[in-house]
């Protein structure tokens, strides 16, 4: 196993840059995802890792090793890629013990390594098919087994599971994480799917534009975003943002979101400033007509029997809350709801930065 070290890493195709002086260090062991829109650089620096890609500026450091100009399959890593890139002509053995058999293994070492990988994967049974036999979750199944059997000192992961269906995704996020308990090896994740991203890692990185954007626990980036972009870009539903005026003509500073105005507590921002809140589905409570802060009408509503999402129309725009499945709903119905003031986020309408509030 091995740490990684991202310094200052650059990438420019011709006068485009791609990425812009990445920083990050990967302790041994630890499980982080890049997450992303299309676009931002997560799968180009993955392949910069793994010698795909020619680094344009910066240092890259594996295990304490500048690898640089180091070839790929002397960099000690291994790639679960999007498209499974199994050798269709091979059985599926012969496709997980293709790396040990390209580094001089003898057949009958190999032999046990493939069975022992396979029990692991649970997929012993499969051994002798070929890959066009199999579904989209066992093919990818072999294609980590390929991966594991070289025992790397770091895995990476090209957006794995992107070509599965709903259900074999679960499965197979699952899995991945009861590979990793197990394995304990360090492991880049990419994809595009911030669910994944905060399932699986303990460290998320949020990338757009080829920069990093905020880096840290998921749990951290659910609830404590340091922009707009991160409150919206993870959670699903997205967070709820509005946009208000800072109010202090009377004894406590309010926002005022069209009719309805809520307490803000001491924002750093003056009096008339355009601010925007963010609240997150579940934090819109439940009210009776007497305390609600605000009275939307449903639109629609998704019973999903764990909770029921109620999207509503409030300030001339789309706002989700996640409510009790008890709770009856019907279509153009007026609803009470209350924010939760404790777990409101507060950001600058201009920068989109997070703006700080007293403890």
């Amino acid at each position: 196993m091995a740490d990684i070290q991202l310094e200052k890493i650059v990438k420019k195709y011709g006068a485009i840059s791609a990425v812009h002086g990445v920083d990050l260090q990967v302790k041994d062991g630890d499980f982080v995802a890049f997450v992303g829109p299309s676009g931002c650089g997560k799968s180009t620096i993955l392949r910069m890792i793994a010698g795909l890609e020619d680094i344009t500026g910066g240092t890259l450091r594996i295990g304490g090793r500048i690898v640089n100009e180091v070839e790929p399959r002397d960099r000690d890593v291994a790639m679960v890629f999007q498209d499974y890139a199994l050798y269709p002509h091979m059985t599926n053995a012969e496709n997980i013990g293709f790396g040990l058999k390209m580094r001089g293994w003898r057949k009958n070492d190999i032999a046990p390594r493939v069975k022992s990988t396979a029990k692991m994967l649970q997929i012993e049974q499969l051994l002798e098919r070929k890959p066009g036999q199999l579904s989209g979750g066992q093919r990818q199944r072999v294609a980590m087994g390929r991966a594991i059997i070289r025992e790397p000192s770091v895995f990476l992961f090209d957006e794995p599971l992107s070509n599965l269906d709903a259900k074999l995704r679960v499965e197979m996020r699952t899995q991945i994480k009861r590979l990793h308990a197990m394995l304990g090896t360090t492991t880049i994740y990419v994809t595009h799917d911030q669910t994944e991203a905060m399932t699986l890692a303990d460290r998320v990185v949020v990338m757009r534009e080829g920069y990093i954007v905020q880096a840290g626990p998921p749990i951290e980036l659910y609830e404590k975003p340091n922009c707009r972009f991160v409150g919206e870009f993870i959670g699903s539903p997205q967070m709820n943002i509005f946009e208000g005026t800072v109010d202090r003509s009377g004894n406590t500073p309010q926002l005022l979101l069209g009719e309805d105005a809520i307490e803000i507590g001491e924002l750093p921002v003056a009096d008339g400033t355009r601010v925007d809140v963010g609240i997150r589905p579940e934090h819109l409570l439940w009210s009776t007509q007497e305390s609600a802060k605000l009275s939307p009408v449903v639109e629609v509503f998704e019973p999903l029997g764990s909770d029921t999402m109620a999207i509503c129309r409030f300030c001339d725009q789309d706002m989700t809350a996640r409510l009790e499945p008890s709770i009856q709903l019907r279509t153009n119905e007026m609803i009470h709801l209350r924010f939760d003031t404790e777990n409101l986020h507060f950001f600058d309408s201009e920068t989109g930065q997070r703006l700080a509030t007293d403890p």
